[in-house]
């Protein structure tokens, strides 16, 4: 299995930490004694590309994963992914022996129909649009939510200011960092995340690298957020394990 490179962001990372050290002393120990903040190389990947690779990773264990995403570059020419056109024409059938669900096959189809209709960006497009039209653009793609397209902004185009408040690893981080038994409500990190702009990026990831530090341990002590009572019957959102975890080995 080939490492995962990393390089710079394309921000200037030092500022970045200067200023959140300097707005949030909690934030300075771990800026001062961790890894800092890198993005994975492959720039080269379009967003259909990489999210091709977000859909046949979700629910299952990395090593599934990277089997069935084996199988499905087998189903295109040169050893690279299908192109939209190529996925387009194959059979269903094909994708689900490669592997697939049918829920990910029907994902698959609709991506790669709407990157033929230019919903889905190129990659030179994406580094022009907005995060918010970013977002908006890529979830209305069948089974991509927003915490994928948040870890396409951070890890894949460098983005300073994405927050993912959904984010398991984040928001236990938090509570680790801030000497909390709960972690914070979506809603009550985005409001504490003001703070940290225009580099809400750089501090979530402090908030997987204070994960690290404190271990598994300390991190099953995290109990969830307090619901209010008149919450307790609405839905609550799934988290999903951070990519971020693999950038910090």
């Amino acid at each position: 299995m080939v490492a995962t490179e990393y390089e710079m962001p394309p921000f200037d990372l030092r500022l970045a930490m200067e200023t959140l050290s300097a707005k949030d002393p909690a934030l300075a120990p771990l800026i001062k004694e961790t890894r800092e903040f890198r993005v994975e190389k492959g720039a080269a990947e379009s967003p259909y590309e990489v999210l091709v690779e977000a859909i046949t990773h979700q629910s299952i264990s990395g090593k599934a994963a990277a089997t069935i995403f084996g199988r499905v570059k087998a189903l295109g020419s040169n050893g690279r992914i299908p192109s939209p056109e190529e996925m387009l024409k194959l059979r269903k059938p094909a994708l689900r022996k490669a592997g697939l669900s049918g829920a990910k096959t029907l994902a698959m189809k609709d991506l790669a129909k709407k990157t033929m209709e230019g919903v889905v960006p190129s990659l030179e497009e994406a580094h022009k649009l907005s995060d918010e039209e970013l977002v908006k653009r890529l979830v209305s793609v069948r089974g991509i939510g927003a915490w994928t397209v948040e870890m396409f902004l951070i890890f894949r185009l460098g983005r300073p200011d994405v927050l993912p408040i959904h984010d398991l690893g984040v928001r236990k981080g938090w509570a680790i960092t801030y000497g909390k038994k709960h972690m914070p409500a979506p809603k009550e990190l985005l409001k504490f995340g003001e703070r940290w702009r225009p580099y809400r990026t750089v501090a979530s990831w402090y908030m997987w690298r204070a994960c690290q530090r404190a271990g598994h341990a300390a991190m099953r002590k995290i109990r969830p957020h307090k619901t209010k009572p008149r919450d307790i019957a609405k839905p609550g959102k799934r988290s999903q394990s951070p990519r971020a975890a693999k950038a910090g080995n």
